[in-house]
């Protein structure tokens, strides 16, 4: 989208007659979702031979549509001046290993503070998303996960990644540190995903009524009571990783929603040495560690890293070090 108003007239072909008029201006217009045209056309900003329509008008051969394009407005929310560790960035879209803690949208309990508000301040000049001149989220990580998170610039870009997320041409790449000592070297959890029966802040592996949820994991290195998992999503539900992971009987370290400690028990890892240390996790030990994507604008093939975060880096060390101090 244009930050100053644009206008663009578009005759009817005889092939695109009976189309919704919502639909038929967005078709033209691929920077622009459906509900952003269909809020134009309820303002007035889209009209057919001079007069108003509704969207779901169908258009007939030889109509011309005009359709004027507002600039993008600002946001209410105030930029502020949070540091970004910036793997990335263009006019189009910018990567940024996320730390820990930091959380990614504005919600309930978090109206500050977060990712997008240090986005507005790093980047005044964002031509804006559905109309807004905000940044375009295209996937989030939980706030206690760090790593490669991919963030549009502009209308193009979002949908573009957007897209590329829905037909899962993204290659997206964690590290996993979980409790306990798996046996086998890789495998596929393939398990449908859905909120939780009784609590509804919480995901759940169901039988029946879930989506679709893959997750590929191989071993990288069994230490003392915990394993090093890298993992490729094939989708990305809500807390997948997080969720598969329980419901193997192997949780992140320091999960605090998933990883009880019965489950410790429950994998026989109740006497393993480490426990001690893994029960010191100050976070979930999840750390998206490169996204693969082909860039909006160039079509150029992507791949951005993250490295390793400290507080994850120490505690395998320590872990290493209690393994090789275990009597053979």
């Amino acid at each position: 989208m244009n930050e100053e108003p644009g206008q663009l007239e578009l005759c009817v072909e005889v092939h695109e007659a009976g189309f919704r008029l919502d639909a038929f201006v967005a078709a033209h217009l691929p920077q622009s979702t459906r509900s952003q045209v269909a809020h134009w056309i309820r303002r007035g900003d889209v009209r057919v031979d001079h007069s108003q329509r509704k969207a779901g008008y169908r258009v007939k051969p030889g109509e011309w549509v005009l359709v004027r394009i507002p600039a993008a407005v600002p946001t209410q929310m105030i930029p502020e001046p949070i540091p970004l560790d910036i793997l990335f960035e263009d006019r189009a879209l910018i990567v940024i290993n996320k730390p820990s803690g930091l959380v990614v949208h504005p919600s309930a309990g978090h109206a500050s503070g977060t990712l997008v508000h240090g986005l507005l301040h790093h980047c005044p000049d964002l031509e804006g998303i559905g109309g807004e001149k905000r940044p375009g989220i295209v996937h989030r990580l939980d706030k206690d996960t760090s790593g490669v998170l991919l963030v549009a610039k502009n209308e193009h870009a979002h949908q573009s990644l957007a897209r590329q997320f829905k037909e899962r041409s993204i290659y997206k790449r964690y590290l996993a540190l979980v409790t306990g000592t798996l046996k086998q070297s890789s495998g596929i959890i393939d398990r449908p995903v859905a909120r939780h029966s009784s609590d509804r802040k919480k995901m759940a592996v169901v039988a029946h009524g879930g989506r679709e949820a893959v997750t590929l994991w191989r071993v990288i290195e069994r230490l003392a009571g915990a394993t090093m998992l890298e993992v490729e999503l094939k989708t990305g539900r809500t807390h997948q990783i997080r969720v598969h992971c329980h419901s193997m009987g192997y949780p992140i370290v320091g999960d605090p929603v998933y990883g009880r400690r019965r489950a410790m028990t429950r994998s026989g890892q109740k006497n393993e040495p480490g426990i001690t240390l893994l029960g010191q996790a100050q976070r979930q030990m999840l750390h998206a560690v490169q996204l693969r994507f082909t860039h909006p604008l160039s079509n150029e093939l992507m791949s951005l890293e993250a490295p390793l975060p400290e507080d994850m880096a120490s505690l395998l060390e320590d872990l290493r070090e209690l393994k090789d101090k275990k009597p053979i």
